[in-house]
């Protein structure tokens, strides 16, 4: 029961009607016997900076932020975790005495989902996008130790600024460019990582930009959509024996995280998942 003493999470983006991030936390929360809850805030990006103020105002624990607020709600942070200054994107937030504080779990979050499969450490990477979850992903392999990392966006203006973003604070030179390197890339690549939302529910059908045809056994890919469980890119992965990596995967670490920085406590992975795939098999 929704109380007084009740303590508010919650997750801010536009639109939010996909997000499964309320069923895994309130699942976790029941679990728990917390008396917290999780609810959507439906931002457009013309009310941003009114929505960090009146979160913070009305006493909020925190929030999730998603697209298309991952960079811009940097301008309304008053302090900013190391890791998310250095990617410059926020996907977690958390209201501190009056304080905002700003983190990005996205980046342990795709570590974690990727080293359940493989080693991160020396090998090629592929990133598709370069919004605030390419960003995250691309600074987090940098750092742990990937040999290359080339990053392809349908605006290679935007991969180019990330590239160099990484050049000037890690001294990591990124390869960049448009969709149309794809190809000569996939095959080089040790890992791909589809940060784009191509295939996303209710869109399941798209066709990926990546097909079984230019992948290679042992190629791990790893989507970032998680709506539908098995999207076409992960299915053409298993036509072409790659191994798949679910974006559940990284959903549930990246919150596990952000669960973490809000209550002081460890959630329950077990119960987390198994919500969002209840959710997932029913639709």
């Amino acid at each position: 029961m929704i109380t007084g003493k009740t303590r508010v999470t919650g997750i801010m983006g536009h639109p939010l009607g996909h997000s499964l991030s309320p069923i895994m936390h309130n699942a976790a929360f029941r679990s728990l016997g917390m008396d917290w809850i999780y609810v959507p805030f439906p931002v457009k990006p013309e009310n941003l900076k009114a929505a960090v103020e009146g979160l913070r105002a009305l006493g909020v624990e925190g929030v999730n932020v998603t697209i298309p607020h991952k960079e811009a709600v940097l301008e309304y942070i008053d302090d900013i975790h190391g890791t998310a200054a250095l990617i410059g994107a926020v996907n977690t937030l958390k209201f501190d005495d009056g304080t905002v504080r700003g983190y990005n779990t996205d980046a342990s979050g795709c570590l974690r989902a990727l080293e359940e499969v493989t080693s991160v450490e020396g090998s090629s990477v592929l990133i598709l996008g370069a919004g605030g979850a390419a960003r995250a992903c691309a600074f987090q392999l940098a750092e742990k130790g990937a040999s290359d990392i080339t990053i392809l966006n349908r605006t290679p203006e935007k991969a180019r600024l990330l590239a160099e973003d990484m050049a000037d604070k890690l001294g990591f030179e990124a390869s960049y460019g448009g969709y149309e390197l794809i190809q000569g890339s996939v095959k080089s690549a040790d890992i791909l990582i589809d940060t784009t939302p191509v295939g996303m529910h209710p869109h399941t059908d798209d066709r990926p930009l990546v097909g079984a045809e230019l992948m290679h056994e042992g190629l791990v890919v790893h989507d970032f959509v998680y709506n539908p469980q098995r999207t076409v890119l992960l299915r053409e992965a298993e036509r072409a024996s790659a191994i798949p990596v679910s974006g559940i995967r990284m959903l549930l670490y990246q919150g596990v995280e952000a669960f973490r920085i809000w209550t002081g406590r460890d959630p329950p992975l077990d119960v987390m998942e198994d919500a969002l795939k209840r959710v997932l098999n029913r639709d």
